[in-house]
């Protein structure tokens, strides 16, 4: 059901008020402009102000509003009353049934008020017919009337067509972001996890026999976990407060995502290195991380050969490892591989792993804007 604006409750107040006693003063004109119809008598009086008392109900049981007023109206007018006053109810009556979707009632409601007043001013009235002019008049305000509810309805439904998208678009906007951000921290999360737990397993392992390369694991790991807060901080952050968050990371960090991920990488870079959207920078770099922290999940000891290569439309990342590394224990599925591929899909690229040789690689290709002079 369509609805309306709410208005402050002292208009709805003031309107039966006001209505009534506009159509009880006025009356008395109209008899005198009447000399042919009967004065008012109390009962007269009481179907002047029940129409207008019926409107306090306007919002809330507009059919029930509008059946009242035409009751009313049709009753006075049939007792012999003047015309004119008590139209005022049933006007302001049928324009809320209409605005408020009743369109049908108000409808046939006209049709039957057009009815009853064309059968008694040409065949009830005590008094001669007063023309064809008048029928068609009636009809006149009638139209106009219906006209406007249906003009200030179909208003109101496309603001609140509008209302309704907008929010949907919001709501999916929020919801992308909290994906994103959702995504953010599983990145991180992995990867440093992965990353303490290999050296954390590396330092048990030298403590005794070689505490110098036991002290660099634990090193690492202190790094790691700051790291890990650090972010996970921004992005808890942002849930709550709804604060930008500044960048998590980009392909100018690799070498220090390199350092820390405790193997042995070799970067390579081929094509004109360049600016990227933020997008894409964030995305190469969540790819490498990933495929650094599978890496050393599965493969510990394992060599990597990290390329970037910048083309005319198109960077290609691919992460290459040896397969030479110890397995290391499970740690339980994931979904590192697949989240890596919807972010390529998010910019339009595309990401393919699996075996290569003895080891395992990860190749991405992201669209880039062209390279300009």
């Amino acid at each position: 059901m369509l609805g309306v604006r709410t208005r402050p409750r002292w208009t709805d107040r003031m309107l039966p008020l006001i209505v009534g006693a506009a159509q009880v003063a006025s009356n008395y004109g109209a008899e005198d402009n009447q000399p042919d119809r009967l004065p008012a008598d109390p009962f007269g009086v009481s179907l002047l102000l029940a129409g207008p008392l019926a409107l306090a109900m306007r919002r809330s049981h507009p059919v029930s509003t509008l059946l009242v007023t035409l009751a009313t109206t049709f009753v006075f007018i049939i007792r012999g009353h003047a015309y004119g006053p008590i139209f005022f109810s049933p006007v302001i009556a049928l324009y809320f049934t209409v605005v408020l979707g009743h369109r049908r009632v108000a409808w046939a409601a006209s049709v039957v008020a057009y009815a009853f007043f064309v059968v008694y001013t040409n065949w009830l009235a005590p008094v001669p017919s007063p023309g064809l002019w008048h029928t068609i008049a009636i009809a006149a305000v009638m139209g106009i009337v219906l006209a406007v509810g249906e003009f200030v309805r179909a208003r109101k439904e496309r603001a609140a067509e509008h209302a309704r998208v907008t929010e949907e678009e919001s709501r999916r906007q929020a919801s992308e972001e909290r994906l994103t951000m959702a995504q953010e921290l599983h990145d991180v999360l992995a990867h440093n996890i992965s990353l303490i737990h290999v050296q954390a397993s590396t330092a048990l392992h030298l403590i005794d026999d070689h505490p110098e390369q036991a002290r660099t694991a634990l090193t690492t790991i202190k790094q790691a976990s700051k790291e890990v807060l650090t972010e996970m901080r921004s992005l808890i952050g942002v849930l709550r407060d709804g604060a930008p968050r500044s960048p998590a990371g980009g392909l100018d960090r690799l070498d220090e995502l390199a350092g820390r991920s405790g193997l042995d990488v070799t970067r390579r870079v081929t094509g004109r290195a360049r600016p990227l959207p933020s997008g894409v920078d964030l995305a190469g770099y969540r790819i490498a991380q990933e495929s650094l922290t599978n890496v050393a999940r599965h493969a510990p000891g394992s060599a990597v050969e990290l390329l970037l290569e910048y083309g005319a439309r198109e960077l290609l990342i691919r992460i290459t490892d040896s397969g030479e590394g110890t397995p290391a224990e499970n740690l339980g599925g994931g979904n590192g591989i697949p989240g890596m591929k919807e972010r390529a899909a998010a910019l339009g690229g595309t990401l393919t792993a699996g075996r290569h040789g003895r080891g395992f690689r990860v190749e991405a290709r992201l669209p880039i804007p062209e390279e300009t002079p």
